[in-house]
């Protein structure tokens, strides 16, 4: 897989329903894989589908090795990895491992074992402070909300223990002191590597260790709402290198080699620490998703990026995905969104797609009693309007094609006239989204892999972005239109330009002069 692939992230359970039950599968993603190869995607990454009891949506593995029953089965992923390679995709894959379900067989045998047991060991159980350790062994707060702490009864019914968990009660996080962790996930990734998945996405990858001794955040810490890197004590520690080390041997030794792609929510000095030439092949860029539509602020954010990237890990580019809201709704329109879409095409590096922003989907406001983010019983933050079922036909039957017609109700309520954002609608419309990210697809594949990149700012609020190779970004993101530079127009997101000027909150690719 080359570093500078367009890689287009498929969320299962809302992509496509086969079997009728309201949740997507394996099945219904394999049938609605041409859709991404017609796209000009090269690769896609699946979000959990192994055995869970979903209580964050399968970010809370009870098996690593095997299918959730709601999804399909190992035979369903074979066929699914097998069509996609056939398409000429690539397939990345979740692998979670700071945290597991509190229904994983190791855990379950920790609970059932006695306080400073082998079995307790694999997690982190402590005991509690104060009067009968009625309080949490430290003051870690719980990305989700409350505290990352949940006691325990003991096996003879006393007031016991309490175990770490940085996510969901439900999400006990593995002690990677333990000697046993790093082998028992090295077996994992041999088994998916074996079976024939092209590389992994790494969840929380600055995560796995925390600060031995586990002490308390000192006074006055702010923890950030929904990241873990405000808790500097449970993240980013400096034994996580050596197992992304070993891991990178590993995905070298198969052939094709295979790729590793971290998580790693940290600024950008930090980040590009793991994506070293014998660590991860890349690390998410996420200064995007947090900035705000200001020229100044993405120029600045551009140059900081590229400023730390390397010739084996450029940038990996995003602006979407499951745990954000979307663009539409976040940068204020649709057009502002096609035009975030250009701007991470256009940039030399990775470019990550989120299902249905190709389709210019908005933020749904799902209504309370239906959402089933643990984040929003726990802290009030809800993830749901980024996750409901894509739209595949005009006509509603089966939640507009997301399940065949007399289906049961999807699993998060689709919005009345969902079906006019539907694939079926904008393929039969050449100045839709869809029609723009295709054709924008197309044309990155010209452009380098790599490559230098000069940012500026106009008086009147363009964003550019000159590329040696000789084409431009430009980006009107101003309060008024805006004059381009010289340059002849391949691609624009909105109005074409008339008389040199851009018409705001519209992107452009020119070709200009090379260096």
């Amino acid at each position: 897989m080359d570093m500078s692939d367009a890689v287009y992230q498929i969320y299962p359970r809302s992509f496509a329903d086969a079997d009728g039950d309201g949740v997507g599968d394996l099945a219904g993603l394999t049938a609605r894989l041409d859709h991404v190869a017609g796209l000009g995607a090269a690769a896609i990454w699946l979000t959990p589908f192994q055995r869970s009891p979903q209580a964050d949506h399968g970010y809370d593995v009870s098996d690593y090795t095997d299918v959730d029953p709601l999804f399909g089965d190992l035979a369903a992923f074979d066929v699914l990895l097998a069509r996609a390679h056939e398409l000429g995709l690539r397939v990345l894959i979740d692998v979670v491992p700071n945290h597991c379900s509190a229904a994983h067989p190791l855990f379950r045998a920790a609970l059932a074992a006695a306080p400073g047991s082998p079995a307790r060991a694999r997690f982190h159980f402590a005991d509690g402070r104060g009067p009968g350790g009625a309080r949490p062994p430290n003051n870690w707060p719980s990305v989700f909300g409350g505290p990352a702490w949940t006691r325990i009864t003991e096996p003879d019914g006393r007031p016991g223990q309490w175990y770490l968990h940085l996510y969901a009660s439900e999400q006990p996080d593995w002690n990677w002191r333990d000697p046993r962790t790093a082998p028992f996930f090295d077996e994992v990734l041999r088994f998916w590597f074996d079976r024939g998945v092209d590389g992994l996405r790494i969840d929380v990858a600055h995560g796995l260790f925390k600060a031995p001794g586990l002490p308390d955040l000192p006074a006055g810490t702010v923890p950030e709402p929904m990241r873990l890197r405000g808790n500097p004590l449970a993240c980013d520690q400096e034994e996580v290198h050596h197992v992304y080390r070993q891991w990178r041997g590993l995905a070298d030794s198969y052939d094709p080699p295979r790729v590793l792609i971290g998580e790693v929510n940290l600024a950008p000095d930090r980040a590009a620490r793991y994506v070293r030439p014998d660590e991860l092949h890349q690390a998410f860029a996420f200064a995007f998703v947090t900035a705000p539509w200001d020229p100044h602020v993405w120029a600045a954010t551009g140059a900081d990026l590229l400023s730390h990237a390397n010739g084996t890990a450029p940038v990996t580019w995003v602006v979407e995905n499951h745990d954000v809201r979307r663009a539409v709704t976040r940068y204020g329109g649709p057009a502002r969104a096609r035009a975030a879409i250009l701007a991470v095409l256009a940039l030399p590096g990775a470019a990550y797609l989120y299902q249905g922003q190709e389709l210019g989907l908005p933020e749904v406001d799902v209504p309370p009693a239906a959402r089933q983010d643990p984040a929003w019983a726990r802290g009030g933050a809800s993830r749901d309007g980024c996750r409901v079922p894509l739209p595949w036909r005009r006509d509603p039957a089966g939640a507009y094609g997301f399940s065949p017609p007399g289906a049961m109700p999807p699993w998060l309520p689709v919005p009345p006239g969902w079906g006019e954002l539907s694939v079926e609608a904008q393929a039969a419309d050449p100045a839709s989204t869809l029609h723009l990210t295709r054709r924008a697809l197309q044309l990155r594949r010209a452009l380098p892999a790599a490559d230098t990149v000069r940012w500026s700012v106009t008086g009147d609020g363009l964003l550019l972005a000159e590329r040696g190779c000789g084409v431009t970004l430009a980006v009107a993101m101003g309060d008024t239109d805006a004059r381009l530079p010289d340059g002849e127009v391949l691609l624009a997101s909105g109005p074409p330009p008339r008389d040199g000027m851009l018409p705001r909150d519209t992107a452009a690719w020119l070709r200009t002069a090379a260096d």
